[in-house]
């Protein structure tokens, strides 16, 4: 699992790449009410919206960690975004990824380096 300093998280199985926010992120929100995901097919440039995630505490912007293409989407956030707080790593997943260009992983953090990161952004 690696990690973005924009707190989503990716699990890369060969070519294909699960999405989410971190525990975190969705700690640092709140209870999530409102989810707006990419469409199966969409493209994703690493850096770039890939979403809109709304709390009873504020609103913004999610980040595709990686460039990729939207093969699967995660529909029971629609009818339930809480699944995002109940379990972020798991059930509360978002997109699922075909990446286009695996050295970007090299980019993000992995677990330890994403620990150190939110602690000091914590301080």
């Amino acid at each position: 699992m690696r990690f973005a300093k924009t707190h989503e998280w990716i699990k890369v199985d060969s070519d294909i790449a699960t999405i989410g926010i971190s525990e975190y992120a969705q700690k640092e929100l709140g209870d999530v009410v409102y989810i707006e995901l990419p469409k199966v097919g969409d493209k994703l440039t690493a850096g770039e919206q890939l979403g809109t995630i709304e709390s009873t505490k504020a609103a913004g912007e999610m980040y595709s960690p990686i460039s990729a293409e939207v093969v699967a989407v995660n529909d029971d956030l629609a009818a339930s975004p809480q699944l995002i707080n109940e379990d972020p790593m798991q059930r509360g997943w978002m997109v699922k990824v075909k990446i286009e260009n695996q050295a970007e992983l090299q980019n993000l953090m992995d677990e330890a380096s994403y620990a150190e990161f939110i602690a000091k952004e914590s301080d």
